[in-house]
């Protein structure tokens, strides 16, 4: 009867040990998981206001020879295709790569996305918009240019 007793205690002892490991686990997986699904919300945001709202890709993708947008360089940096209505000297030629967010430092996209400036201190050139997105938006939009793969090469 004694074995049958100290079998039972063991298999409770390890029964315990694992409820108790998977539970430290799973309270340790609620933990990261806010985290991390608030910074995929935080990205998700971005996404909404790079796409839907802003809609970079018109300017910052290239297009191919029948004008369309050429997916397979979303956000890669494109020549303006679009000429002002009204003769305008400081209109941009090119608008920069976006995808990977590298050619800007978080300050200076927070700086262009917030206030209108660019790297250099000057008003950005038309035909960017300036916005005056909220600091929250502005960090949403640059998370999620930092989410994409960075530049490609050219071709």
């Amino acid at each position: 009867m004694n074995a049958i007793y100290r079998w039972l205690l063991c298999a409770v002892i390890f029964l315990a040990a694992g409820l108790g490991a998977s539970r430290l686990l799973s309270r340790e997986n609620q933990t990261k998981s806010p985290n991390a699904s608030a910074q995929q919300a935080v990205v998700d945001r971005g996404k909404y206001l790079v796409e839907d709202v802003a809609m970079c890709e018109e300017c910052h993708t290239p297009r191919d020879d029948n004008g369309n947008l050429d997916e397979s360089r979303r956000l890669q940096g494109a020549a303006i295709w679009i000429v002002p209505v009204h003769r305008t000297f400081n209109w941009a030629n090119r608008a920069p790569a976006l995808a990977g967010f590298e050619e800007f430092t978080e300050e200076q996209g927070e700086q262009i996305l917030e206030k209108g400036i660019g790297p250099n201190g000057l008003e950005i050139q038309p035909p960017m918009h300036i916005y005056h997105m909220s600091h929250a938006d502005a960090q949403a939009v640059i998370a999620y240019l930092r989410s994409l793969p960075g530049a490609y090469p050219q071709q």
